[in-house]
């Protein structure tokens, strides 16, 4: 991606020199496993049922655009002022909910029609969910989808191919650091590991901050470390949705070790952290209080809005030993786009969905939210999205944890991690999850 340039202050320090050594490179989508292409066909009316292209002529009308992330509002107005001013007489209304009640309560609203002409989902249960219910028109006739990059779509896919959604955001669900701190703490390149990223714990430790700080009380939050966690540890790419499907268990060998390996880390996160959520860690982090923060790229411009000046990157922890690395990091292609298959006005949401997937748009949106997007073209000028940049072409896992379709079933796997961080044993968490898991899939 010839666009994209390491940060300065990053390739000075060569604080990204650990994970070039361990010579896993390629494109982060390239890891996502396969997917199915999108061809001409889909034009040519193969493809049943999915809306001729959107008209090239401008629309009026005024549609809902329900989503969750409130700290975009403003940019999201401004995208929106610019929709309006090329379609004269059309407007967007933004519903925004808070990210759990969204989870908990968007389809509902969108089946009834109430909100969300055009709407998001989260990849993963949620986007399952509302593809079952028939939530979405069929966008796989759309020219403007092939504005994406092919890799990355395939979360907006349901089992038959059809592209019912676009994700939008490429975020990266993985620690983010502080390299001042890394720096005055004498580490000059990152491990490549656990024990190596044991020993980076202690040196922050021994520098008098937080090694990391998790919101471990804030399960939306708290899972996004699993991600890492379990990236090299798992027997297979598809492991969360084998717990699910009962091939694999919560008490099997790598599981344990990855409990054990979150007992390990117990004095290396804040005081208290199963009780602590996101915001109080992103003003600890931004205050340099803390070296770390466990949740992901998504948190980079809230950091950056209290005030914090230093320069920040990426970091994953590396469970295994240097010649069982099989990935270096996690990402994740969401806030999927969708037009709302009950709404009156297909016309004016089709139009807006393509406004957003102009590469032009699209570049607004990403440097004013601080978010990589899965639109091909987009040029990156934040200075974040720019020293972040490198992990486009790295080699890393689309996050394990949205594998699961049942959000009591991850809860359960995912409290183990929260219960052992706490001081229970892995054994017992493990035992206690395990039969959770087993009466939800006795359930169904």
């Amino acid at each position: 991606m010839s666009q994209h340039q390491n940060h300065p202050e990053i390739g000075r320090r060569r604080l990204l020199q650990g994970l070039t050594a361990i010579g896993l490179g390629g494109a982060a989508a390239g890891c996502a496993g396969p997917g199915t292409v999108r061809g001409n066909s889909a034009r040519s009316g193969a493809v049943p049922n999915a809306p001729a292209p959107v008209a090239s002529t401008p629309v009026k009308g005024e549609i809902s655009f329900a989503h969750w992330r409130a700290e975009d509002k403003a940019v999201f107005d401004q995208i929106i002022a610019g929709f309006a001013k090329a379609n004269p007489g059309a407007s967007v209304t933004q519903d925004i909910s808070p990210s759990n009640d969204y989870q908990s309560t968007a389809l509902q609203k969108i089946k009834g029609g109430a909100i969300g002409d055009v709407f998001t989902a989260f990849r993963g249960a949620q986007f399952v969910n509302m593809v079952k219910a028939g939530a979405f028109l069929d966008l796989s006739a759309q020219l403007f989808a092939d504005n994406y990059l092919p890799k990355m779509t395939r979360g907006g896919k349901d089992a038959n191919g059809r592209q019912l959604g676009l994700p939008y955001q490429l975020v990266f669900n993985m620690p983010i650091y502080n390299v001042d701190l890394f720096e005055r703490a004498g580490i000059s390149e990152l491990p490549q590991d656990w024990d190596g990223f044991l020993g980076l714990c202690d040196r922050l430790k021994a520098a008098g901050v937080v090694p990391i700080a998790w919101p471990g009380g804030e399960p939306a939050n708290a899972g996004q470390l699993f991600n890492a966690m379990v990236m090299n540890n798992q027997p297979a790419d598809d492991a969360c949705a084998g717990i699910e499907a009962g091939r694999y268990k919560v008490t099997d060998d790598w599981f344990l070790k990855t409990l054990r390996q979150y007992a390990e880390l117990r004095p290396f996160f804040e005081p208290k952290a199963t009780g602590t959520a996101s915001e109080p860690l992103q003003q600890l982090f931004a205050t340099q209080k803390a070296a770390m923060l466990a949740t992901g790229s998504f948190h980079l411009a809230a950091v950056r809005k209290l005030g914090a000046t230093f320069a920040m990157d990426l970091i994953a922890p590396i469970t295994v030993p240097k010649d069982q690395v099989k990935y270096v990091g996690i990402h994740n292609a969401t806030f999927i786009l969708g037009v709302n298959a009950a709404s009156q006005q297909h016309q004016q949401a089709l139009k807006f969905v393509e406004y957003l997937s102009d590469p032009a748009v699209a570049s607004i949106y990403a440097n004013g939210t601080g978010q990589h997007l899965t639109v091909s073209g987009v040029e990156y000028t934040n200075r974040d999205l720019k020293a972040t940049a490198p992990w486009l072409d790295r080699k890393t896992l689309l996050a394990p944890r949205f594998q699961f379709e049942d959000l009591d079933l991850r809860a359960a796997v995912e409290n183990a991690c929260t219960q052992v961080a706490g001081g229970t044993a892995p054994e017992q968490a493990a035992d206690a999850a395990q039969r959770i898991v087993e009466q939800r899939r006795r359930s169904r």
